[in-house]
């Protein structure tokens, strides 16, 4: 007599089957229906790449044969390891099941599933096709969560975008761990459901589901928090850097200050996002999608309301500032998406660092790309870079610098051409006299209020120039783009051909120029660009030829 031995699917008991069709389980005798039990359910889940979300239907059958547990669908190693979660965390609930063949399909199976937070899903299909939960459909609940083996369900990172991609799709509830809820209630339209345990969330699914939802906090006040104490009007002299900062906020023109040390290049910098406008609601949904991924949101802050500000080391890596890994997730020019990347001590960097920046900066998306995929993140970000014009950092002081002209060519040489053309304008930062520091005989400088209420009032008058196309910043401007928006009077063509041909201008350098005199236009609140925008236009472009020399981005 044939003997094959299994071990139960849930309750870890050996399971003898013996060719008579008989059952023995400790050897208790249980008969076998004639004909095979097939039981089918089905939950949704949504798998994220970069930071889009695509549903992902999971389907559980259970039917007559071996006690096996299987999963399919292009799973990654720790979306496997669901099948030991789930039957562990079953049977410590307290569910207790005939042996059975459950096979549990995430499709589409072209899409690469990664990460726990399949685990809820899988966990009530396979509930509901054992008969614990009477429904067989949940067409219109998403569940979200990862389960511990006593059964609690825990939180996971990107449930933002899930969360918004299901609505999409037409998804009303979404069932989750009661530490992402306050994340998920972002998106309004959603009803969320918090739930602790796996039995909690039988419960509310075999009951009224409205009563449990989750009401948010006041989005509101939320919104209103007040800006960042950083002011500008702390930055005490430097008219020209100060200049420089409103019209690269007003264009979201990527800005280079160069300058000896404590010569408020940093200080500058940190005060850049607070002149920034206002982020749009569609805004703050995009970065925060994307610190969601990135595991940044908490209950505190579920929603990001300010731009953002991020100063990565120079010790850096290019995973670091692009994204990418293993299992991709966003780096520091996506976080910084919207708000401003600070790269201080530029030459710093590893030059093979800084030249991965120089596509997403043309472009405004990263794109990773690995084996099994590929996935994008956005990258529509203000690059700010500050130097210094030296190793010691007073060039061309020469009572103070004691670089060498090699050694100064040396340090300015390790930031490519390539990278300086993306960068629109240049200028200086100058060391402060001491009748700068006396505030009681210096007129104090405009503070941040001031200065975003210009920049709100050019960047509308983007918004409207630009309302069929699909950028709203002249930074994006295209040379077939400028030849339509950027209007110039006849003074300013002159003075633009003159000074074109006397320094000896690329092209590039000359679409740059009139992408930089039309911000300043807008901030003039003037409908063409005269030959004064255009003077101070060249201007941003003439600093880094006195370090860089006549070639240098020209």
């Amino acid at each position: 007599m044939t003997v094959c031995c299994r071990i139960c699917l849930f309750c870890n008991i050996r399971v003898y089957l013996y060719c008579g069709g008989k059952v023995y389980i400790e050897g208790k005798l249980l008969l076998l229906q004639a004909k095979g039990v097939n039981m089918y359910s089905k939950t949704f889940c949504v798998a994220i790449q970069g930071i889009e979300g695509h549903m992902v239907q999971i389907e559980a059958d259970i039917s007559d044969g071996l006690p096996v547990f299987s999963l399919v669908g292009d799973l990654s190693g720790e979306t496997k390891e669901a099948r030991e979660r789930v039957r562990i965390a079953l049977q410590n609930t307290g569910f207790r099941f005939p042996p059975r063949r459950v096979t549990v399909n995430l499709s589409p199976a072209d899409i690469r599933k990664d990460g726990t937070g399949y685990d809820l899903a899988i966990a009530v299909a396979v509930l509901s096709a054992y008969g614990y939960i009477s429904r067989q459909d949940f067409c219109d609940i998403l569940f979200i969560g990862e389960l511990s083996l006593e059964g609690e369900v825990r939180p996971v990172n990107g449930v933002l975008p899930m969360v918004y991609a299901a609505l999409e799709q037409g998804i009303k509830y979404c069932v989750l761990s009661q530490d992402n809820q306050e994340e998920a209630s972002v998106v309004r339209q959603m009803k969320v459901i918090g739930v602790r345990s796996l039995r909690q969330a039988v419960t509310v699914l075999e009951g009224s589901r409205d009563p449990f939802v989750y009401k948010p906090s006041d989005r509101e006040k939320m919104t209103e928090e007040s800006r960042e104490a950083l002011d500008f009007k702390e930055v005490l002299g430097q008219e020209t850097a100060r200049r420089a900062a409103e019209v690269a906020a007003a264009g979201m023109h990527n800005l280079l200050l160069i300058g000896p040390p404590g010569s408020g290049k940093s200080m500058i910098a940190g005060r850049m996002s607070g002149i920034l406008p206002a982020m749009t609601f569609e805004e703050q949904m995009e970065i925060s999608q994307i610190y969601s991924v990135a595991g940044l949101l908490s209950d505190e802050t579920p929603l990001v309301t300010k731009r953002p500000f991020r100063s990565p080391h120079h010790t850096a890596t290019q995973r670091a500032l692009i994204g990418g890994g293993t299992y991709p997730k966003p780096g520091e020019i996506s976080l910084a998406s919207g708000g401003v990347l600070f790269l201080d001590e530029l030459p710093e960097f590893e030059r093979n660092t800084l030249e991965v920046l120089r596509q997403p900066l043309e472009e405004g998306w990263v794109h990773v790309s690995r084996l099994r995929g590929s996935c994008r993140y956005p990258a529509h970000t203000l690059l700010m870079a500050a130097m210094n014009p030296c190793r010691c950092g007073w060039y061309p002081d020469r009572k103070k610098c004691n670089c060498t002209p090699g050694q100064v060519r040396q340090y300015l040489g390790r930031i490519s051409r390539p990278l300086l053309d993306r960068i629109d304008i240049c200028t200086e930062t100058m060391p402060l006299a001491y009748h700068h520091l006396e505030s009681d005989t210096v007129k104090e400088p405009d503070s941040s209020a001031m200065i975003r209420q210009r920049v709100e009032k050019a960047q509308q008058l983007q918004w409207k120039r630009y309302e069929g196309e699909t950028f709203c910043h002249n930074c994006d401007l295209t040379p077939q783009k400028i030849k339509e928006y950027c209007v110039t009077s006849g003074e300013a063509a002159d003075y633009m051909k003159y000074i074109f041909q006397k320094m000896e201008f690329s092209a590039r350098a000359y679409h740059k120029i009139l992408k930089v005199g039309q911000t300043i236009a807008d901030l003039a609140g003037s409908d063409r660009i005269e030959k004064e925008h255009i003077s101070e236009a060249v201007f941003y472009r003439s600093i880094d030829r006195r370090y860089w020399g006549e070639g240098g981005r020209s």
